[in-house]
């Protein structure tokens, strides 16, 4: 695989002004895949207009508070990305919560997150009913749940009395992703009655077993590796069935809401078929709950990040040897950038090479953006 010329100004490359992001790594003469009809493929304008405001005077308590229920001794490295990826996401404050007799393992590994322990049936083993106290009793604006937790009859428990509103005034909205996904996939009827908003963050593996949880038959979905259609068909019908977002992952993410909306990434980079990064994307998607986006929101600019940070890695490494760690920083550089090109959007300014210019003393009328830009690329330089 090659990449096409190198770009000319913010976000652009010469001769490919409407390309999207997969498209700068197809071999010469090699057709881009079409785009499946009822989603919305995603670009920097629709992103961009999802990013929360920064207040100038705002205090990390305005930026949100995100408790994460994640790791396990044998997967710690979930939990502790998952912490990383939030806070590069421009969350506030983030806890992560874990079986009390792992907390001083925990504590000595996090910097910036608090931790905080759960009572125990047995060695790494929650107490369902003590852990969801505690849980709940603990300020925060939105959680994670699953990456890296312990499989068992108690993980299971707490995933359905998490789901479950409980009688909370305002419950917060969760992130599902891993073993709170396998858990789900053994519960008949979870998406029934009064149900926390969430999102879930299934690949295929985890969607299939989903949807055969849900009396659905896998094999009816068709590939949905390669066929970007039965993706798109698959996600909107899960999402719509379960009232609930469905971040379908993989080469050209699907997201879906209950409503029927569907979106779709650009982004196709086998860079990221590595461990780890799966948590990195539910720690983004939760510090945007977090933030007040809601879960459709939250879902695609959250997706959209991961992607472009993972472009960025790819542009300095290729298509092999990303690790899941190298993601965090490129995301808060890709948000960076996202919200200085909305920001010229918003003032009339022209991306590309003329922007540059017009920062060195130039003046007169701007030209808006081309109607179908490229998506940013997080690894050049910023013009301003």
């Amino acid at each position: 695989m090659t990449e096409r010329g190198r770009g000319l100004g913010f976000g652009r490359r010469d001769g490919d002004a409407g390309a999207s992001a997969g498209s700068r790594w197809l071999a010469p003469g090699q057709a881009e895949r079409p785009w499946p009809e009822g989603a919305v493929r995603l670009d920097d304008d629709i992103v961009g207009a999802l990013l929360p405001e920064r207040a100038a005077r705002g205090h990390k308590g305005s930026f949100g508070r995100l408790l994460v229920i994640a790791g396990s001794l044998d997967y710690a490295g979930a939990a502790l990305l998952v912490c990383r990826a939030a806070g590069r996401a421009g969350v506030g404050l983030v806890t992560l919560a874990i079986p009390e007799s792992l907390q001083p393992l925990f504590a000595a590994k996090v910097v910036e997150a608090t931790t905080m322990g759960l009572p125990e049936d047995d060695v790494e083993e929650i107490e369902p009913d003590g852990a969801l106290a505690r849980i709940l009793d603990h300020e925060h604006d939105a959680l994670v749940l699953g990456p890296g937790l312990r499989p068992g009859l108690s993980t299971t428990e707490l995933v359905r009395e998490l789901m479950a509103t409980g009688g909370e005034r305002d419950p917060a909205p969760i992130v599902l992703d891993a073993e709170a996904l396998r858990s789900l996939a053994s519960m008949t009827g979870w998406w029934e009655g009064d149900r926390r908003a969430a999102v879930l963050t299934p690949h295929t593996g985890e969607f299939g077993r989903l949807r055969a949880g849900s009396d659905r038959d896998p094999d009816a979905d068709g590939d949905l590796i390669d066929d970007d259609a039965a993706r798109v068909a698959a996600a909107s019908d899960a999402a719509t069935s379960w009232r609930q977002v469905v971040v379908l992952k993989g080469a050209r993410t699907v997201i879906a809401a209950p409503d029927g909306s569907v979106a779709i990434a650009p982004f196709e980079n086998p860079g990221l078929a590595t461990g780890g990064t799966g948590d990195v994307l539910s720690g983004v998607i939760g510090a945007l709950l977090a933030q007040g986006l809601d879960p459709f929101a939250a879902a695609r600019l959250g997706v959209y990040l991961h992607g472009a940070a993972g472009d960025a890695v790819r542009e300095r490494l290729g298509d092999a040897g990303l690790l899941a760690s190298d993601l965090p920083d490129a995301l808060a550089i890709a948000r960076k950038r996202l919200a200085a090109a909305a920001a010229r959007r918003r003032d009339g300014r022209r991306l590309g090479f003329a922007a540059r210019m017009s920062m060195v003393g130039r003046s007169g009328p701007s030209e808006p953006p081309a109607p179908d830009a490229r998506p940013i690329d997080p690894a050049r330089p910023d013009p301003a």
